[in-house]
């Protein structure tokens, strides 16, 4: 065999074929390198190595499943869709993310945390609005009707050192599983939703009601996904939390109700173990005189634990 037939065929087993017009790019290859030639003069070091490694893995994606036009072009119109079902109460893109388990991969990536700091899990997407400032031991439940429950914890550092004055994001679906953006005229705008600041001794409480699993949205492309591959949309019940204090920090986070029967199989794959909280009944009638709600009672109990800033 000749030095020119081993070379051609070298070049084909590399996606290189020869016909009477010359060499022949069967794999793209050189358009993904000439796509990433594109990229030499990006001033920002990052934005090139993020932009360099999506066209890599992309194209690598296309080759590796033969995509083609007509599966392109669903994809694109589907970008498309979930771009327009974007307001300003909904993210769909999140709720993509989410569901795609991206959300809780970035959380899981990034979570270098101390020993005994509190777990992060993902935003979610109904942290669309900033919560109404509240009082210690306020009712962030303004529609009543649901189960009274109590939340109550500190916030501290992860050596155990209380932190006053720290603050308390918080947000829940109500005690049918929606968030008061989803029901503007049904439930009052703050409904499931306070800024709380913590006491001089980090301490934090204040009521509510039960929360409900829920469905996420699905009236959009991206629950025309979850159709397409028999997935089930809910989540688990559970309150987020956001805390922060100087110093520190800050956590994004959840409470899932012990015994929820979709902790197992949460459709934006964000439970985890820690998080996991018993909201007990109570029968204390003097606690329950305390914090105001009568008795019995469900009562959670969280500590919030930041790591300091570096």
């Amino acid at each position: 065999m000749t030095s020119d037939a081993t070379a051609g065929r070298r070049r084909r087993g590399a996606g290189i074929t020869s016909d009477a017009t010359g060499p022949r790019d069967t794999t793209g290859t050189s358009v993904t390198e000439q796509a990433v030639a594109s990229l030499d003069g990006t001033a920002d070091p990052r934005l090139r190595e993020l932009l360099t490694a999506l066209i890599r893995h992309l194209h690598d994606f296309t080759r590796e499943t033969r995509l083609t036009r007509q599966e392109w072009e669903r994809a694109i119109a589907f970008l498309t869709v979930t771009g327009q079902a974007c307001t300003g109460t909904r993210q769909e893109f999140i709720l993509l993310s989410d569901v795609l388990g991206l959300s809780t991969l970035l959380e899981t990536l990034h979570q270098d945390r101390a020993p005994g700091a509190t777990e992060s899990t993902v935003l979610g997407p109904f942290h669309m609005t900033e919560s109404p400032v509240r009082e210690l031991g306020d009712d962030i439940d303004l529609v009543g009707g649901g189960e009274p429950c109590v939340v109550s914890g500190r916030v501290r550092a992860a050596d155990g050192t209380p932190l006053p004055g720290a603050v308390v994001d918080v947000w829940q679906a109500d005690d049918q599983g929606f968030y008061d953006v989803q029901q503007p005229g049904v439930q009052p705008a703050g409904n499931g939703r306070g800024l709380f600041t913590a006491d001089t001794e980090g301490r934090f409480w204040f009521r509510t009601c039960v929360p409900a699993p829920y469905p996420i949205p699905t009236d959009g492309p991206v629950g025309d996904l979850l159709r397409a591959t028999g997935r089930h949309p809910y989540r688990p019940a559970h309150i987020h939390f956001i805390a922060s204090a100087e110093g520190h920090t800050p956590v994004t986070t959840h409470i899932f109700v012990a015994g929820d029967e979709h902790l197992d199989s949460d459709a934006v794959f964000a439970v985890k173990e820690s998080l996991v909280q018993d909201f007990a009944e109570t029968d204390d009638p003097a606690l329950a005189r305390e914090f105001g709600v009568p008795n019995p009672f469900r009562h959670a109990r969280f500590d919030l634990v930041l790591e300091r800033s570096s």
